[in-house]
């Protein structure tokens, strides 16, 4: 295993783990606070889904920026139990649902989510079921290959490209 940073808020500092596999691929320091950087405002206080979220690593971040809830969703079980053990070592209360995005439900909605989802096999159907989740008003922070996807009931308001990283923030 090998540990990543978490880059800023009150856990600024504070090593976790990601899991070694192909399954999921850690957002680098440099995306990570520049996606925070971008909607730092969006995340106080906010009821965020960690949607493909890996070590936990961009859900954990926000817990520390000062959100007020996080829900994890995982499918690779190894994942989520890294992300269980994450939260524990750093004393976080948080959901993670052993789930597919594409299965995953909730009836409050949320106020931003946070989708990393697999370059090697991007696919726009989960992200269309991710944008039935957030809330009139909300946030979704998407990193993919290539140019922007169009998400018809969404505004895109901006896309940054670092390498062959793009993280676009879109608005419902």
């Amino acid at each position: 295993m090998t540990t990543v940073k978490i880059t800023s808020g009150n856990l600024r500092g504070r090593d976790i783990e990601t899991p070694d596999s192909d399954l999921t691929h850690p957002m680098g320091s440099r995306e990570k606070l520049a996606l925070f950087n971008m909607v730092s405002l969006e995340i106080i206080n906010a009821r965020v889904l960690d949607a493909f979220a890996g070590s936990g690593a961009l859900g954990i971040e926000a817990i520390s920026r000062g959100a007020k809830e996080v829900i994890f969703v995982e499918k690779n079980p190894r994942a989520a139990q890294i992300i269980r053990e994450n939260l524990a070592k750093l004393n976080l209360r948080a959901r993670v649902a052993s789930s597919d995005v594409a299965n995953f439900t909730d009836e409050q909605g949320f106020d931003v989510i946070l989708a990393d989802p697999p370059y090697d096999n991007f696919k726009i159907e989960p992200i269309l079921k991710l944008v039935e989740l957030l809330k009139r008003g909300g946030t979704l922070i998407l990193s993919h290959p290539g140019d922007a996807p169009k998400i018809e009931s969404l505004k895109l308001l901006k896309t940054k490209s670092y390498a062959a990283a793009h993280i676009s923030v879109y608005v419902k």
